[in-house]
């Protein structure tokens, strides 16, 4: 991994002044050294890379300076619109870095829903006009490469952009989740451990990008349950919440329960809006809010600042008025809300964290969804 001191040091020396983005855990030193290391009005994790784009455009606007937005590739698509029909230099012609976290790379082995990802990125930067160099770990490569990105971008006044393979921004391991400020005590998987016993054993369960999806798997495991139930959504962050409510319009007699993360809520709170239209009774929608993007490096969320139990009550879903922090409270709150007439909205207020002998998630993609479509069938 590159000196974070020195990449740092030189973007900004180069004239960038400003930094936004969704953390990746091929970026995760770079975004922990932004976090700790720029004031809250320089850095801002934002809610999904569109909003990122978007404000670093403003921030040019008010400025002059070149921005920097960071994301990992799976990100892109976010952020089409904007980076076409905004920072393109033949509408508004906006100067920015992209900083962008290579998953899938063709020369690195990693999980399918980050392959095909991998295989585009550089095709969608081509076909978008978007220049861009490749960072490794090698120093004098990555600083000569953010030198090249920060004057280009002002030379073309357009956005251009730097692609890290894996090692290069981030270290191997994570470091250890620190919980001592944490005021919740209540872990993610004991409080899906709370859902999957306080609901018919028929229910369908959806599951959000990250550690949610992992630890559904090995507790169906751990309870000799098989996996025809579940949807496992390891990519597409963000639409979890979305997947469930289609399964729901169409699975009219089946409860449909949504284990959603609170950073992926974010990223997508319209969906929000539409589940409360759709008014489906038998969705169920918990939310396991950390307050943090825990899966690529803990950084901090809105999830803590947000009442998001507010959100959806006001989007239409009925929900208890408060966020939960107990197993009791949540299984008192499953019981409650599950004979209500619309759509339900649970957030659970839980610690950052997973148990050091969970095991790796490993599933064929192609498998679960036969065995899911099966099960629809066979309830039918």
């Amino acid at each position: 991994m590159i000196d974070q001191k020195k990449f740092h040091d030189c973007l900004q020396s180069a004239g960038v002044q400003f930094m936004t983005g969704v953390p990746d855990t091929l970026l995760n030193d770079f975004c922990l050294y932004a976090q700790a290391n720029l004031p809250p009005d320089r850095h801002v994790i934002a809610a999904n890379e569109g909003n990122a784009v978007a404000l670093a455009a403003g921030y040019h606007l008010a400025t002059g300076s070149i921005p920097l937005v960071y994301m990992q590739n799976s990100g892109i698509g976010n952020c089409v619109n904007p980076l076409l029909s905004l920072a393109n230099k033949e509408v508004y012609g906006i100067p920015m870095v992209l900083l962008i976290g290579w998953r899938g790379d063709p020369d690195v082995k990693d999980h399918p829903q980050h392959r095909k990802q991998g295989e585009a990125t550089p095709a969608l930067l081509e076909a978008m006009g978007i220049p861009f160099r490749v960072l490794t770990d090698n120093l004098d490569e990555a600083l000569y490469a953010a030198k090249w990105a920060v004057s280009t971008a002002k030379k073309l006044s357009s956005p251009t952009a730097l692609v890290a393979k894996k090692g290069a921004l981030a270290k191997a391991e994570k470091g250890a989740t620190d919980n001592r400020d944490c005021p919740y005590k209540m872990s993610r998987e004991e409080a899906m451990a709370c859902v999957l016993k306080s609901v018919p054993d028929n229910a369908v369960f959806v599951a959000t990008t990250g550690r949610a999806a992992r630890e559904l798997h090995a507790l169906r495991d751990l309870n000799d349950e098989g996996h025809d139930r579940d949807f496992l959504n390891v990519g597409a962050m963000g639409h979890a919440a979305s997947i469930a409510s289609g399964i729901a319009l169409a699975a009219k007699k089946r409860l449909v329960v949504c284990l959603d993360g609170d950073a992926a809520l974010i990223m997508h709170l319209g969906s929000l809006t539409t589940a409360g239209k759709l008014g489906m009774p038998n969705f169920l929608h918990v939310v396991l809010n950390n307050g943090a993007h825990e899966s690529v490096g803990g950084q901090p969320s809105a999830g803590f600042k947000a009442d998001l139990t507010a959100m959806a009550g006001s989007a239409g879903y009925k929900t208890l008025g408060k966020a939960v922090k107990t197993e009791q409270g949540l299984v008192q709150a499953v019981q409650t809300l599950l004979p209500a007439d619309g759509p339900a909205f649970i957030e659970v207020r839980i610690r950052k964290g997973i148990r050091a002998d969970l095991p790796p998630l490993k599933f064929s993609h192609s498998d679960l969804k036969t065995l899911l479509m099966e099960n629809f069938f066979e309830q039918k």
